[in-house]
């Protein structure tokens, strides 16, 4: 009598009988697993072929530009300095230069500035004569109108007699002493006329000596304000 377990006693001595499935099951296994380690020391050398022929940084590819090693840096472009620029515009020169004065008389001198509309100063001296010995700015030095030039004279300041100007307008008779070698004060204002001065008319005074104008109303015109109301 037998049961299900018949067949498995009958080759005691064998794993499985020949020609059996599960051979051919172990078989197909041990076939896949030695497969399978082939592919693998397959795929690990072509991935190491891969990692060994992998273009390095320096490999050119088109359209990218391979960075520069440190060493081969392009060196930085030289800084340059910009030429300062000329912020003060150059003088204009008007042609007008300090006429030849010295050696003069000094009035002929100060005429001579006065009709180039230059200004003058007379500086006297403690010598003798009455010529100009310098001038500052020199003789030839460009200058502008209205440039005051000093004059250094050899010799003192003349005398001078002082003008009569009692009753002339104040303006006008600031023109005359200046005619004459004085200059004008004005103690009270320069508006009116010349109801006083001092020094005295006929008077003697010295070039660049001052005469005092007293300047008002001309007392030989009536007020221009009413009298008060008693």
């Amino acid at each position: 009598m037998t049961d299900g377990n018949t067949a498995g006693e009958a080759y005691p001595d064998e794993a499985d009988p020949p020609g059996s499935g599960r051979s051919a099951k172990v078989l197909g296994g041990s076939l896949a697993v030695a497969l399978l380690a082939l592919v693998g020391a397959a795929g690990g050398w072509l991935l190491a072929g891969e990692d060994d022929a992998s273009p390095g940084p320096s490999a050119a590819q088109p359209g990218v530009s391979a960075p520069a090693s440190p060493s081969e840096a392009p060196a930085s472009p030289a800084r340059t300095t910009a030429p300062a620029t000329r912020t003060t515009a150059p003088t204009r020169s008007t042609g007008l230069t300090v006429p030849p004065v010295v050696g003069t008389d000094f009035e002929d001198a100060r005429d001579e500035l006065r009709d180039l509309r230059l200004g003058w100063r007379l500086v006297f001296g403690t010598g003798s004569g009455r010529d100009v010995r310098s001038a500052d700015p020199p003789v030839g030095s460009p200058v502008s109108r209205g440039t005051t030039v000093a004059l250094y004279v050899a010799g003192p300041a003349p005398e001078v007699s002082v003008p009569d100007l009692v009753g002339d307008d104040c303006d006008d008779a600031a023109e005359d002493l200046v005619e004459e070698g004085l200059y004008p004060g004005y103690p009270t204002g320069r508006t009116g006329v010349v109801t006083a001065q001092a020094p005295a008319a006929d008077s003697t005074a010295h070039w660049n000596d001052k005469v005092a104008l007293t300047c008002g109303a001309d007392p030989g015109e009536p007020s221009a304000e009413p009298p008060p109301t008693p």
